[in-house]
């Protein structure tokens, strides 16, 4: 009896018609998925989404830093539009103009270190802290004498502050240091690395941003105000680290005759009562125990409606209407702690 032979000519069309039905399949794959980031882009994106603007603001004005503790800076000379607002980041990696390496012959220099609300999110340049603090405190003089210098950056926190500052805040001579303070301030120092292949898409973005809402409402992750507040557990590693860094920042001020000053900013969803008070009074119990004069912001604003204080519906990042109540407070706060005056000790302004 002979075996049964099979021609191998005879596999050819079950091998063809396999690699027809996965090229088939690869090829609606990458269709589909071109249709998915063409909606986010062109569809979904109205360019007032805040983590979709934030997502832009770190790709195209950040870069990672060479030091580890300072994580990401700005990059220089680059700018964008995000949340509506243009952005420009001068030579010097600040959202400001551009300074001399010294302030000029009686001209006091202020350099405000800070967050996203110091950068001004969702503001325009004039309408940032930095700048209606300066504008506040030359009004009425026959010539400029005061400098506001804005080096916020956007998801710093106060350790990053303090070691951004530590790398370039001497040369820039300032006079005066206005530390602004967030309540999120006392998040640990994340690990940022080069972008990946999520970071070049608005879908993933979108993605992660929607998994991350529903996760925070139907399943447990910590609301709002239980994640603030775990911020300042007595063992939490980001305050213990905020705090060891204003320690180190005051020393350096007290050494350099350079006056220092801690600007408290509300979280602004909810403001009488306010529900983080006991955060407020932790910071300003850190000040106190480094001689640091504080100022709370939040009486300038709390009689206001919260939703009228911010950029937009879902973004609650200080407007220009909340900018400018701060400013006030801060021009108070900063005469106070001018050189030539002397501030009390443990000074608690409101």
């Amino acid at each position: 009896m002979t075996a049964a032979h099979t021609d191998p000519a005879d596999k050819k069309p079950a091998r063809a018609g396999w690699r027809a039905a996965l090229s088939t399949v690869v090829f609606g794959l990458l269709l589909g998925g071109f249709a998915v980031e063409a909606t986010a882009r062109w569809v979904l994106d109205r360019g007032m989404d805040f983590d979709l603007e934030m997502w832009k603001y770190a790709r195209d004005l950040k870069r990672v830093s060479a030091n580890p503790a300072i994580g990401h800076e700005h990059q220089p000379g680059t700018s964008g539009t995000y949340m509506g607002v243009p952005v420009r980041i001068n030579s010097q990696g600040l959202r400001d103009r551009e300074f001399a390496p010294a302030p000029p012959a009686g001209v006091t220099r202020v350099v405000m270190l800070g967050d996203s609300v110091t950068f001004g999110w969702g503001v325009r340049d004039a309408d940032t802290p930095s700048k209606l603090l300066e504008s506040a405190l030359n009004t009425g003089l026959a010539r400029p004498a005061w400098e506001v210098m804005n080096t916020g950056v956007g998801n710093y926190n106060t350790a990053m502050e303090v070691a951004w500052f530590f790398d370039h805040g001497p040369q820039l001579k300032p006079d005066i240091v206005v530390l602004n303070y967030f309540i999120n301030d006392a998040e640990p120092t994340p690990r940022r690395k080069e972008a990946g292949w999520r970071q070049h898409s608005y879908a993933a973005v979108m993605f992660y941003s929607a998994i991350d809402k529903v996760d925070r409402q139907y399943f447990g992750k910590a609301d709002w105000k239980r994640y603030y507040g775990d911020l300042y557990r007595v063992d939490a590693p980001g305050w213990r680290a905020a705090q060891q860094a204003v320690g180190r920042l005051a020393r350096w001020c007290r050494e350099n005759n350079v006056r220092l000053l801690i600007a408290n900013y509300p979280e602004l969803h909810a403001l009488k009562p306010y529900p983080f008070q006991p955060v407020t009074d932790a910071v300003a119990q850190m000040a106190a125990a480094n001689n640091v004069p504080f100022v709370d912001l939040r009486p300038g604003v709390e009689a206001l409606k919260p939703e009228t204080l911010w950029v937009s519906p879902t973004d609650a990042h200080p407007n220009r209407t909340a900018n400018l109540r701060f400013a006030a407070q801060l021009r108070q706060a900063v005469l106070q702690s001018a050189p030539g005056t002397t501030p009390a000790p443990n000074l608690r302004i409101h």
